[in-house]
């Protein structure tokens, strides 16, 4: 877990493991431009973010089949979080069901590099138990083959409702519990899981004052408490994910999670970080990217270590201190 946070304890961790939606994104873009698209793009595009971005954090969570020039251009000082699941998910098999990656295992990432692993699991506590018991039973072959090899996991939890597109207002109304709900369960030993990987418990698009179009689904006191309430639930250290919002906005739920006394130990942020140099890419090539990273980019990570250095608490404090905790070579929790 050192490799993984600052001298303070902190997961100041940047993700770019972003796969099917970058290769749609850059598309996209290519398209609009008049511009061939070709895979080449990705790779070019990961390894730079990562030879500019990553010396600014306390880990990088990439991916082996995309980020593999980046896990090479990452800084030598940077631990590496490597992505252990497919991408998406099979939209004609209901349930969003997770799956690992068939040429990967917890041996063999850590083999090629790997100081931790993860995985995303979209998750809906209220999906029936033919569904969530399969999502269960990965969660704790996952927890296990991490504990077997001594290598520290993340579990990422998205929460969704078939019922309900996740920018509506119906599904912010959802969200607060669901996301609680999630926590409340992974958070068991059973799954042996060392950080959970969380979204916030609420959808600032509809937070009443914030910045919206007119629909509200809460004030900002009722999001304090959904975000008070993790601390209450959780039995061990939890980070936070951008979900794809502004840097503004994920710079605001953080001060806010600081506000109230949240307990989180950091961020793994993604998109909030670099989503706008994707475009940029895309538009004016590689010299172009590396200025906005120098510049724009640099500029969201130290905005978030400020905030991270005032608000978050180390991971180590899940379990009261250092000494309350065994931590094997590589750096597993016992």
């Amino acid at each position: 877990m050192n490799q993984l946070t600052t001298k303070e304890g902190i997961i100041d961790a940047l993700a770019l493991d972003q796969r099917g939606s970058l290769v749609k994104q850059m598309k996209q873009v290519a398209s609009n431009e008049g511009k061939p698209f070709s895979m080449n793009m990705i790779y070019d595009f990961k390894e730079a973010v990562s030879e500019v971005l990553s010396p600014l954090a306390s880990a990088i969570l990439l991916d082996e089949q995309m980020g593999f020039k980046a896990i090479k251009a990452k800084s030598p000082d940077t631990g590496l979080i490597m992505s252990y699941e497919k991408t998406g998910y099979d939209a004609d098999t209901p349930g969003r069901l997770p799956s690992l990656l068939p040429d990967q295992s917890a041996q063999i990432a850590v083999q090629r590099g790997a100081n931790a692993l993860k995985v995303l699991v979209y998750y809906n506590p209220n999906d029936p138990d033919s569904i969530n018991d399969l999502k269960k039973a990965f969660a704790q072959r996952y927890g296990t083959e991490g504990l077997g090899a001594d290598v520290p996991t993340f579990f990422e939890v998205v929460t969704y409702d078939d019922k309900y597109a996740s920018d509506s207002l119906e599904f912010a109304k959802e969200k607060p519990q669901l996301v609680l709900d999630s926590l409340k369960e992974f958070t068991k030993d059973k799954y042996h899981i060392d950080v959970l990987k969380m979204e916030v418990p609420f959808n600032p698009a509809f937070i009443e004052g914030w910045e919206n179009n007119g629909q509200s689904a809460y004030s900002e006191t009722e999001v304090g408490n959904y975000l008070k309430e993790m601390n209450n639930l959780v039995t061990r250290p939890f980070i936070f994910l951008s979900g794809g919002v502004p840097t503004d906005v994920f710079l605001r739920e953080l001060k806010l999670a600081g506000k109230v006394g949240s307990n989180f130990s950091g961020v793994l942020s993604g998109r909030a970080t670099w989503l706008e140099s994707v475009d940029i890419f895309a538009r004016d090539g590689r010299d172009a990217l590396v200025d906005w990273l120098k510049n724009k980019g640099t500029k969201n990570i130290e905005e978030i270590t400020d905030i991270l250095n005032q608000t978050a608490k180390p991971w180590y404090t899940a379990y009261g201190s250092l000494d309350d905790i065994e931590v094997v070579d590589s750096g597993h929790v016992n």
